[in-house]
């Protein structure tokens, strides 16, 4: 069986990871479509190492042949065309925000809770989540089949790359005009980003959390476990690509460091880097365009009854976005029996 495929946001960073991927993969598509704004019509853009698709317009695109759509859009271009698309008939998987709390629509990370799409008919849309909560679950979720987390304290450390590809080029602009002596204005950030943190992402809620913060809390229950405690603070760091986080758990059952790394050593999704010598953990260099989710810095947190320390890390772009909306695809055609709309 082949299917027909189409990339929505094909032109942006996360378009062209998931173009590369379906490639790699080798996703059994008999046709890609890359399709963006009007804007971008006529543009190039690779698949695999062979083909080049010129994109078209997604207004006026007719998903009634389409088989699966991947989009990551933006929000607002999601909430008009995903639902137009899913009365087509063709199964979206969204990159965006737009519908990850929604009751109805599954939030899905294979690894974790693949069983959610069972009801993927319902509304025929499949939302990704975050990219800074998908790495975290992978992680948590068979520590959390283990010994049962109670809370989950969590810092980010997030790549320019996750506010997309204006942050990149402004993290590279602002670095070089510092060493050519000159000043940059900020203008996707609020303050400046290069040799810089900044404790903000998304906009600000009215407890005093921003709207990631936010995310993390609530999506990691959704896809995990509604009675998790979590509490988060989201930061963006000079990174190109790569999200780090630095997290700390409370058990209700006792589990030690050792059997935990015993654990995460198996665990489907991780892959565990943890050796106690200068250079033994991983850092964002590793794991840019690296499928896994790198845990480091395995550690017992002795202040708390069961306790642990951990350091995560991914590709945001690659397994925080793009290669999680493709093994949603495959995941609905191996075992969900998505059957293409034409057969071939």
């Amino acid at each position: 069986m082949s299917y027909k495929v189409a990339v929505v946001g094909a032109t942006g960073n996360v378009g062209r990871e998931i173009l590369e991927i379906l490639a790699e993969r080798r996703f059994p598509a008999r046709e890609v479509v890359a399709l963006a704004s009007r804007g971008s019509i006529g543009k190039k853009v690779s698949f695999g190492e062979q083909d080049v698709l010129s994109v078209r317009a997604l207004d006026d695109y007719d998903f009634s042949d389409t088989d699966i759509a991947l989009f990551s859009p933006g929000s607002a271009v999601s909430k008009i065309h995903a639902p137009r698309a899913a009365a087509a008939g063709c199964v979206v998987i969204d990159n965006t925000s737009q519908f990850r709390m929604d009751p109805e629509i599954p939030l899905v990370v294979p690894e974790v809770n693949a069983d959610a799409l069972r009801d993927y008919r319902k509304r025929n849309i499949i939302a990704n989540p975050n990219c800074s909560t998908m790495q975290m679950v992978v992680a948590l979720k068979p520590l959390h089949e283990a010994a049962k987390i109670k809370r989950v304290v969590v810092s980010t450390y997030q790549s320019v790359s996750g506010a997309g590809k204006e942050a990149m080029d402004e993290l590279f602009e602002q670095t070089k005009s510092l060493f050519m002596n000159e000043h940059k204005n900020p203008s996707k950030f609020t303050k400046r980003i290069a040799f810089n943190v900044i404790p903000h992402i998304d906009v600000f809620m009215d407890d005093g959390s921003t709207k990631e913060e936010w995310k993390m809390v609530n999506e990691t229950k959704k896809i995990l476990d509604p009675n998790i405690a979590v509490a988060a603070t989201c930061v963006r760091v000079p990174v190109f690509v790569g999200h780090s986080e630095s997290v700390n758990l409370e058990f209700e059952r006792p589990l030690s460091a050792d059997e935990a790394r015993e654990i995460l050593s198996e665990a489907e999704g991780v892959v565990l880097y943890d050796e106690r010598r200068d250079g033994g953990y991983a850092t964002p260099i590793e794991s840019a365009g690296e499928d896994g989710v790198y845990i480091s810095r395995l550690r017992a947190d002795p202040t708390v009854k069961h306790g642990l320390n951990l350091w995560i890390v991914s590709d945001n772009l690659r397994k925080g976005a793009a290669l999680n909306a493709v093994q949603i695809a495959e995941e609905l055609v191996q075992n969900y029996g998505l059957a293409p709309k034409m057969a071939h």
